[in-house]
């Protein structure tokens, strides 16, 4: 079959290729597609020489309209940090109580404070401040280093356990019964004593003497840090036991694992990363969160 042959419905010649009585036809490129083709290389040869294309060794072609991205967002981030600046000089000069007590700086507050949280400190509490399991709920009341405006800016300038900073709070659970402190059995025991104080009912019937002997062994090895009646101390991040607010879970496996196993958690010093200004804006957004006196 020769190429001059044409189809007879369509009027096209063959390429005289057949495959099972189906010959191909040789038909032109559709004109639309010869219209984008020739538009495109069109727009490629202006775009050349409109904006900057070709590189150069160290530099690049910088086209006629003398378009630079980089100084374009070097101008737009100092006219932010410009419209940005009255208002954190006034954030950085007042207290937490006068910031509070001004409408507009606390839209700015909230606007600033809701961004810089979620770019640093959303990845571990949470995008709305609520907490994970090993992270502290950051607007429930509940510190493990005192809530006061000073104490919290004091925790996220040093953070806690962090090498970043050697004045960083420490602090650390020991391994009671990975370490071999204590016996599996006083682990099992101070276990069911520290749920009993916020859910009664696992000292009653056969949990009654189990209650008891973990009463002991908290007395002996626990009050120094907890207190007494297990109600923390800020002073060394030491949690409150009998608050209903458990950081690692309050069930019986949850609370066996951190006696036996201890914690340490880590938070990182953001002195070391974020201005003065940035981090009291995250500490007034923090203290409006959780809408704390």
């Amino acid at each position: 079959m020769g190429v001059s042959e044409r189809d007879p419905h369509s009027g096209h010649q063959t390429t005289g290729h057949e495959w099972n009585g189906i010959k191909e036809l040789n038909t032109p490129v559709p004109w639309p597609v010869w219209f984008f083709l020739i538009a495109t290389g069109l727009f490629a040869v202006v775009y050349w020489v409109l904006m900057p294309a070709w590189p150069l060794g160290r530099t690049y072609t910088q086209g006629l309209l003398g378009t630079d991205q980089r100084a374009i967002v070097t101008r737009q981030v100092t006219r932010a940090n410009e419209d940005r600046a009255s208002g954190t000089s006034r954030i950085a000069a007042l207290d937490v109580k006068q910031i509070r007590a001004d409408p507009t700086l606390m839209k700015a507050v909230r606007d600033d404070g809701h961004r810089l949280f979620g770019d640093n400190c959303a990845a571990c509490h949470g995008s709305d401040a609520g907490g994970n399991k090993g992270f502290p709920n950051l607007i429930d009341g509940d510190w493990l280093w005192g809530g006061s405006p000073n104490q919290i800016a004091e925790t996220i300038a040093v953070g806690i356990n962090s090498p970043a900073a050697t004045n960083s709070r420490a602090s650390q659970m020991l391994a009671f019964g990975r370490d071999g402190i204590l016996d599996n059995d006083a682990v099992i025991a101070v276990t069911d004593y520290v749920r009993s104080l916020t859910d009664p009912g696992v000292a009653r019937g056969a949990g009654a003497k189990s209650v008891a002997a973990g009463r002991a062994v908290f007395a002996a090895n626990c009050v120094a840090c907890h207190g007494p009646d297990a109600r923390g101390n800020q002073s060394l991040g030491a949690p409150d036991l009998a608050d209903r607010t458990w950081l690692y879970g309050g069930d019986a496996q949850s609370v066996y694992t951190s006696i036996h196993d201890g914690r340490r958690g880590e938070m990182p010093a953001w002195g070391e990363r974020l201005s003065a200004v940035d981090r009291k804006l995250l500490l007034v957004w923090l203290l409006d969160k959780g809408s704390a006196p």
